[in-house]
């Protein structure tokens, strides 16, 4: 059995996992919303900088879908 490394990152309304070992790093998260996903920082996803319909909408569009929602 393979185990899977998932972080995970929260906020009241909005759950984000990030699977790293899928990760192709294309950078739409980067592109789609810069003040949320910053790989300078650390943690690299800061759930608090835009509405959670908008990080929703940049995670749909990961082409590896290493990064997936769940609405609190």
């Amino acid at each position: 059995m393979v185990n899977k490394k998932v972080r995970k990152y929260e906020t009241d309304e909005i759950i984000v996992y990030w699977e790293p070992d899928i990760c192709e790093h294309a950078g739409e998260c980067v592109k789609g919303a810069p003040k949320v996903f910053d790989v300078e920082r650390r943690p690299w996803i800061k759930l608090d900088e835009e509405p959670y319909t908008k990080i929703e909408n940049v995670i749909d569009k990961c082409p590896s879908k290493a990064l997936s929602y769940k609405r609190k």
